[in-house]
């Protein structure tokens, strides 16, 4: 009699179908089968916070059929994900099949191959509640502050807009980090570089020393400072004192977690995590290789562990020395970090390492084969040897003053053979202890220090990692939920707050505290990892935050009014009834608005002016306007009658060579507007 198993996913199945063959009967249930109603809470508190699960009406079609497989086939087996998202997944579907946990059948496994799936039915567990647990305490928190919480920010500050448990604690590190760049003071320095010749050749060495004590960044504040150095050592004899000369090693990365996977495919190839994990999931899921059929080519992708399997070490051992050499070969086993990972789980690497990238590039879409590449170069390069550097450190002497020269090279690649990682090599030349050197020129130069960055979300996932907020699964629903709220919008790549995002964060910083605060988000996920373990009940979790919460709550919403959250004076009248124009903000930020609402219902844009004339007219002035998708541009004030309109904003001077309008460029350049020209300078 053949066997039926029930996975989460269509792709998943199809892969799992072709390696099983004729025994057994895979089938998809699309995902989730059971939730939370979105018309209501769902939570009977006064029970002990117990769910009302119901099954959406897009999923009855799907579970009707189940239940006729379920019925033609009497041996079943739950083989979702090995994760809380997974074991949710089978115990509803176990609930809807009237299957008893304890007498449920559920295979796992890390990667979908035929030795790994053969591998999990030979030692078919139950049910996990725990796991389970952990995952209706996630859903049961985030249900709570939501729903509880957006009324009040709809009746408070606008309707449509939303809180939820971990988005308000990432909202609140952009807008903090926003605050940082807004605040800061830059600081002038200066360097002086000295451009020496050798016998043997040229070298540059950087002012370092003074009387043998390391001069600080700020040793130099101004050009006064600096030509006054100048002038002190252009007639000095420049003499090599120390050359120094040591062999390094620079080490291997671990191989990939979701993390760092997802700060990786963003830093290097440009994917979003949201991006990044859809792609993951396809290449673990099964991709279609010839006539081989379905492969699942990497492992499961939502894992905090850098644990491997010592099968894929020796593999891939053997890999590198067949490839590249015995001295290339360095077999390691790497120590998770995180005190949640399960060392049971697997870092993110690929099933089989021989089906390096190039071989099956002819499969895969250019994204796939990007991020399968690089996750083949990670793992593989985690087993490699060190690279070795050799680092020459040379100071040079002119009077009072030292100066020191350093240079590099690489030789032994190791590991940076096959993962993208740059060393930059200098070459210096031939140099002898006490050898005088010929001062050619000193070169001062301005230096500002420059604002903290702000966040990429490669660096917004690592910081959310760093603080204990968050999990795998939940590093890139988070990102894309704090876009699509409009909370955060993204240009260039960096995340910047908007201004309903940095209302909502204050409103929340100073009246919920805790709903924002990093050590107590963190601490509720300890707990949530604690219920997945076994060592906590749920249910007092979710009441030891619930009910502060809700009292907090009820007192704001008495205390607080929508003016005094929301509202600010203007110098401006109304044009229509003569009174105060104030500035109120809505779902996408903020609008000025007639006092005298209702009876006056004015209202326009605020007009963000640079204060540079129009290039094309003239007459009017530059403003900054934003896009149907929320994309910055600028465009003259006198549109309609000025057509003028830039991506980019424009410096208000003319190109020196065609003319044409000058606009900011990327990396602190200004450019010309016209293309077809090709100035561009530095900015000032």
């Amino acid at each position: 009699m053949k066997k039926l198993i029930i996975v989460e996913s269509p792709t998943k199945a199809k892969t799992i179908n072709r390696i099983l063959g004729k025994d057994f009967v895979v089938i998809s249930s699309f995902g989730h089968v059971r939730d939370l109603p979105k018309s209501k809470m769902g939570i009977d508190i006064d029970n002990n916070f117990t769910p009302h699960y119901i099954i959406p009406r897009d999923k009855q079609k799907v579970i009707s059929t189940i239940k006729e497989y379920a019925k033609k086939y009497p041996t079943i087996l739950f083989a979702t994900d090995e994760d809380r998202e997974g074991e949710a997944i089978a115990w509803h579907l176990a609930t809807i099949l009237k299957i008893k946990p304890d007498e449920a059948k559920r295979i796992v496994f890390h990667e979908i191959t035929s030795e790994a799936i053969n591998n999990a039915l030979n030692s078919p567990r139950s049910l996990n509640l725990n796991l389970v647990d952990a995952q209706q305490a996630r859903r049961i928190l985030d249900r709570l502050v939501g729903y509880e919480l957006s009324p009040f920010l709809w009746k408070k500050v606008a309707r449509g807009l939303s809180a939820g448990r971990v988005q308000s604690v990432a909202v609140r590190l952009i807008v903090e980090r926003e605050r940082e760049i807004e605040a800061f003071q830059a600081q002038e320095y200066w360097t002086i570089t000295a451009h020496l010749k050798s016998k043997q050749g040229q070298l540059t060495a950087k002012l370092w020393q003074k009387d043998g004590k390391t001069l600080d960044k700020f040793y130099l504040t101004s050009s006064d400072q600096a030509e006054k150095v100048v002038k002190e050592v252009e007639a000095a004899e420049f003499i090599i004192d120390k050359i120094t000369q040591k062999e390094v090693k620079k080490n291997p990365y671990p191989p990939f977690t979701t993390s760092t996977m997802q700060q990786a495919a963003n830093r290097l190839l440009g994917f979003s995590a949201k991006q990044t994990m859809m792609i993951a999931q396809q290449l673990y899921e099964g991709i279609k290789l010839g006539k081989s059929g379905e492969i699942g080519l990497i492992t499961y992708m939502r894992t905090d562990s850098v644990n491997l399997a010592d099968k894929f070490i020796k593999e891939a051992s053997k890999f590198i020395q067949n490839e590249f050499g015995a001295d290339y070969s360095q077999p390691t086993t790497y120590k998770t970090k995180s005190k949640s990972a399960q060392e049971a789980h697997e870092a993110i690497r690929p099933t089989d390492i021989t089906k390096t990238p190039e071989k099956i590039k002819q499969y895969l879409n250019d994204k796939q084969y990007k991020l399968y590449k690089l996750i083949w170069q990670r793992a593989l390069a985690s087993q490699m040897a060190p690279a070795r550097i050799n680092q020459t450190s040379v100071e040079i002497k002119s009077d009072s003053y030292t100066w020191k020269a350093t240079g590099s090279t690489l030789t032994f690649a190791g590991w940076l053979k096959v993962y993208p990682d740059k060393i930059n090599e200098n070459l210096l030349p031939q140099l002898d202890p006490q050898e005088k050197l010929e001062l050619i020129k000193l070169e001062p130069q301005q230096h500002f220090t420059q604002p903290p960055a702000r966040y990429t979300e490669a660096a917004l996932v690592k910081a959310l990692e760093e603080k204990g907020i968050g999990r795998p699964s939940t590093y890139a629903p988070t990102i894309s939920t704090i876009q699509e709220r409009n909370y955060v919008k993204k240009e260039e790549g960096k995340l910047i707050p908007t201004d309903i995002g940095k209302l909502v964060n204050d409103i929340l910083v100073k009246h919920f505290p805790q709903i924002v605060d990093y050590d107590f988000t963190a601490k509720m996920e300890e707990q949530l990892d604690k219920i997945a373990q076994g060592q906590t009940a749920w249910q007092p979790v979710i009441k030891n935050f619930y009910f502060p919460f809700k009292e907090n709550l009820e007192k704001k919403q008495a205390e607080l009014t929508k003016k005094e959250l929301t509202e600010e004076s203007t110098n401006e009248k109304c044009e229509k009834c003569g009174s105060e124009m104030i500035i109120k903000v809505g779902r996408f930020g903020k609008f000025l608005a007639c006092s005298n609402y209702p009876e006056c219902k004015n209202t326009k844009p605020i007009i963000n002016s640079t204060g540079i004339a129009c290039p094309l007219c003239g007459q009017g002035t530059v403003i900054i306007k934003k896009s149907k998708k929320g994309r910055q541009f600028f465009s003259c004030d006198k549109y309609p009658e000025c057509k003028f309109i830039s991506w980019s904003k424009p410096t208000g001077e003319k190109c020196p060579d065609c003319r044409s309008f000058l606009v900011y460029g990327k990396n602190d350049t200004i450019t010309c507007s016209n293309k077809e020209c090709g100035y561009t300078t530095k900015v000032a």
